[in-house]
Order: structure tokens, then C-alpha cells, then sequence
């Protein structure tokens, strides 16, 4: 069993749970989060210090939040409270004889130097992250308790009510949460419940599959509002259980919400441990190469014949982007380099919305020759420096779904707008809510590496490099990228969200195109090269 903040009402605490076991039968342990005595404690916690009263289970709780009731705790590593309950101690690892691993942090995160004796400190999180990480095979923990919140922990996830998990909780809860992988979590403080829908704990397409995290805040016991303050849950412990078993991805996982914490991680590689294998089962191993092509056949021969331009497909009907088809809207193109060109979209969410085009018949990116590829990487540079000259950085996105011509569409959005984490996170949150699987990849990797040709597709690249994926099974909403962007969490024009209804006349679309035209005229290399 697991509650939040008893607040010194030992009696209705204690009372309930022989209550839950005259109905259910005996629990093992009673495992306390939050404050777990209260301004009022001393009369009735005397007669259980004293004996003449008993905890009817091993109860395990942890120390002071305040300073008010420091004085119930002796010993700061840990003791004996009471017969059958017990001190776990400031921070540190409790491991039952079934092999059962509880790490466990007591206090509130420290908002001054040196540390209260109620607080922790970043030093704190450190030693005990330390402690676990350099433990042979580490796999994460079977629980972590805590009493703040962790800092974010709401991101990618179901509501927390009224608790804004945005600002509420601690950011080393969040770290401490990252690094010890818990596949339960149990915080309180906040007199609220929230079942987080689980998460998952590895990059998907970079990282073998690992276990879930569950986190669950508990509200304060006999509060009058008859929120949740009881959890009863049976867990095997990690070590006794099948891996496959453990791995298992619920349908309700959701991205980890402390992604960005794990990104601003050091770089140092941990080494894999025997039961981990790298991620090879796409074209080539992810973490060998770090996102660097494999050779090809010629090369791996010894092969110095240089090979042959590889014409593109020719299409097989009428295409609004071969730019020499006479279906192409020419008035909106705004710069032609050798294999691809840059033409206005029509109906852009913004009067600066791009397409980056082949010239030629190409379905998708991942069909691209090589001199075509190169060509589109130098439109990005190029357009990332006349975006960033206005303060705006580019989203770009590509639909290989219902569409027989590749175009990226590139959408700048100011700086001060938003953060390229606000972007991906707006992103992904919407894929979850539309049940859309959208996958972070490795930044130096191409989507070649993980979409084979004629699979149908939806990726995100932001100016940073950063990339989102998404292997397309079924139906698709083929505005998604445009829903995104024109959405209240970032550009704010939701009405923008269809072309069809943002379409201009044509002197107008024209008269845009010119000014275009002019102002990424320092930019384009085409008109250099």
C-alpha cells in the first residue's frame, strides 16, 4: 500500500488499512509519501511511541518537510520510529528480501545554501543517482519515493486537475525520476490525486526497449473532499521478472516527459550492459555509426567506378510540381538552383511559407539521388539564415502520404514565440491526442535510415536539426502539420489550419513572390552558384 500525507491521523490511516485487509487480505507494507506528521501529532503519536498502540503493517515513511517536525526524526540516516514503523532515512535504497528495490529521497527540495535539514540538495540527488547508476547491469528501480512532485511530470500526459505541473514539484525530483527509471513513483505535498498515464523510459528506434514509469500522487489522508490518499498495487519485483515480461509497452504510453532533461544530460557514453544490444534493426546500427551512412556496395568492394546520375521517375499523370509541367503555379516560384526550386505555398499559413521542390519527378525525401539531397540541404542553410536575420527559425515538414511529388514545407515562426522544445511538444502532445505515434530520431541521421521507399511517411525537422518521425499504418490527417503549427500553442490561427481557406487571388500570390524574391536575394546561392 501506498498513501500520501498523513498529516499525524495515524487512527484513520492505521483504521483504514485493517479495514482494506479484513476485506482483501494481508499487504506487506504500508510505504508513506508527504508530510507524515502534522502540527497536532503529539498526543496521538505518544501512544504509539510508546507501545501501547501498534501499526497494524510494516510501515515505511519519510522524514520532515518543515521545521516544525524535524523533532519527530532522531537519527538522519534512519531508525526506528515506533514498533512497525520505520524511518527510511534522508535518501538512500531500501531492499526487501524478495529482492524488491526502493530508492527513496525524505524533504523539499532546497531553495537555499546550505540545505535546511529538511531540504535536499542537489548534491543529494547526485550522491544518490551515483549510488544506483554504478551498480553493475542497472536497469532502473522498482520504486522511488518522494514527497514533491517531479517538475514537469504532467508533459505529454493526461490533466492534472488544477495542479500546474508546470510550475509545481521539484526539477531534481524530475532528474533523480530520469536517472532512476522507478517503474512506480509515489509523491504528495500537493492534496491532490493524479494517476499519470505511463511513460516510457527509452528512445524509441535509438535505445533497446526498457520498462514503464507509473507515477501517482496521492492526496492527504481523510481529506473531506474524498480525493484518492490509499494506492494498494502488487508489484514482482524487477529482478524475478521475465525481461520480455518487464518490456512490455502498455496502449496508454506515453513519450517521457523529462525528455529534455535526458537531452541536457552529459553527452559521456554509459556502456551497455550484458542484457542491453544497440539499436541495429533498422539500416544500419544507430549507435556506430552516430547517423553517418553506411558504405555503399561499390565502396565496400573496393569499387572506384563512379556511379551513374540515376534519372528521376517520370510521373505518371499530370503534376502540379514538375517544375517543367505546365500545371505549375510559376507566378509562385521564387528561386531555381540546378536539381530543385523554392516556390511560395499557396495558401500559406504565413506570406513567408516555402516549399523546397525537386525539379524532377521525386516522390518523397527518401527517393532523393544524391546531387538532389545536397541541393535541398543547401535551401535549408540557406533559408535558416534569412529566417534567423528576421528573428524567426523554420519548421519543416514532409507528408510522404496521399501526394505524388515531395514537398517540404517550411513555416518560420518567431523566436520569441516559442522554444524548439515548445515546438516538438506541441507536436507530439497533438500526435497522442489523435493516438499518432511521432518518434524523436537521431539529429545526424537522414529519414532514409528508417523509411524505405514507398513507405508511406510524416516527419518533422526543426532548424536545430532535431527530427520527429512517423511511419504511417493507416489513415492520416493530411493537415497535421499545418494543424500543429496554426494551433493555440504556437502561431495562434487556428483558422489557418486548412490552405483551402487561406488561398489568395493571383495578383496577390503574385505581388507576395516578388517581395519574397527580394529579400532572400542576399541568401539564395543560386543566383551565386
Amino acid at each position: 500500500l501506498a498513501c500520501g500525507d498523513v498529516e499525524g491521523r495515524l487512527e484513520t490511516i492505521f483504521g483504514r488499512v485493517r479495514a482494506i485487509q479484513a476485506k482483501s487480505g494481508r499487504f506487506d507494507m504500508l510505504l508513506c509519501v508527504g508530510n507524515f506528521f502534522g502540527s497536532t501529532s503529539e498526543a496521538e503519536w505518544a501512544e504509539y511511541r510508546t507501545g501501547a498502540k501498534k501499526a497494524p503493517i510494516p510501515t515505511f515513511v519519510l522524514g520532515a518537510n518543515n521545521q516544525d517536525t524535524l523533532s519527530y526524526f532522531p537519527d538522519v540516516s534512519g531508525c526506528e520510529l515506533a514498533e512497525n514503523i520505520t524511518y527510511l532515512g534522508r535518501r538512500g535504497v531500501y531492499s526487501g528480501c524478495s529482492g524488491l528495490q526502493i530508492a527513496y529521497l525524505s524533504g523539499t527540495e532546497a531553495q537555499q545554501q546550505p540545505a535546511p535539514a529538511h531540504s535536499f540538495s542537489a548534491k543529494d540527488v547526485a550522491e544518490l543517482k551515483m549510488s544506483l547508476l554504478s551498480t553493475p547491469n542497472f536497469r532502473g528501480v522498482d520504486i522511488l519515493l518522494t514527497s514533491p512532485w517531479p517538475r514537469d511530470v504532467g508533459t505529454f500526459a493526461n490533466s492534472a486537475g488544477e495542479i500546474d505541473t508546470k510550475k509545481c514539484g521539484s526539477k531534481l525530483v524530475s532528474d533523480l525520476a530520469a536517472s532512476l527509471k522507478p517503474r512506480y513513483h509515489f509523491a504528495a505535498l500537493e492534496k491532490a490525486y493524479y494517476e499519470r498515464l505511463p511513460y516510457r523510459n527509452h528512445m524509441v528506434l535509438q535505445e533497446t526497449p526498457q520498462h514503464v514509469t507509473r507515477f501517482i500522487a496521492l492526496a492527504d489522508v481523510g481529506n473531506t473532499s474524498k480525493k484518492k490518499y490509499l494506492y494498494a498495487f502488487s508489484i514482482v519485483p524487477m529482478s524475478s521478472m521475465d525481461p520480455t515480461e518487464l518490456v512490455k509497452q502498455p496502449q496508454d504510453v506515453t513519450e517521457n516527459p523529462y525528455r529534455k532533461l535526458r537531452k541536457e544530460a552529459p553527452k559521456g557514453k554509459a556502456p551497455l550492459s550484458a542484457e542491453e544490444e544497440p539499436a541495429c534493426q533498422f539500416f544500419f546500427d544507430l549507435n556506430k555509426h552516430q547517423g553517418k551512412k553506411r558504405p555503399s556496395e561499390g565502396k565496400e568492394r573496393g569499387d572506384s567506378q563512379p556511379k551513374q546520375a540515376k534519372k528521376p521517375p517520370q510521373p505518371t499523370g499530370p503534376c502540379w510540381f514538375c517544375l517543367a509541367s505546365p500545371e505549375v503555379e510559376k507566378h509562385l516560384v521564387v528561386s531555381i538552383g540546378t536539381h530543385c526550386y523554392l516556390a511560395l505555398a499557396k495558401g500559406g499559413l504565413s506570406p513567408d511559407h516555402v516549399l523546397i521542390l525537386p525539379i524532377g519527378h521525386y516522390q518523397s525525401v527518401v527517393d532523393l539521388s544524391s546531387e538532389v539531397l545536397e541541393e535541398v540541404t543547401k535551401y535549408k542553410a540557406a533559408l535558416k539564415e534569412f529566417f534567423r536575420s528576421k528573428g524567426k527559425r523554420y519548421v519543416l515538414f514532409e507528408r510522404n502520404y496521399r501526394s505524388q511529388h515531395l514537398q517540404l514545407q517550411v513555416i518560420p515562426v518567431p523566436l520569441d514565440l516559442c522554444t524548439s522544445e515548445d515546438i516538438k511538444e506541441a507536436f507530439i502532445a497533438q500526435a497522442q491526442e489523435q493516438q499518432i505515434e511521432l518518434l524523436e530520431i537521431p539529429e545526424h541521421s537522414d529519414i532514409a535510415q528508417v523509411a524505405q521507399p514507398g513507405t508511406p511517411y510524416f516527419y518533422v525537422e526543426l532548424d536545430t536539426g532535431e527530427k520527429l518521425f512517423h511511419r504511417i499504418r493507416g489513415r492520416f490527417p493530411l493537415q497535421f502539420g499545418r494543424e500543429v503549427l496554426a494551433s493555440e500553442a504556437l502561431l495562434a490561427q487556428p483558422e489557418r489550419a486548412d490552405w483551402r481557406q487561406c488561398a489568395a487571388q493571383r495578383p496577390e500570390e503574385a505581388a507576395q513572390a516578388r517581395a519574397f524574391r527580394r529579400e532572400f536575394e542576399p541568401f539564395d546561392f543560386s543566383l551565386r552558384d
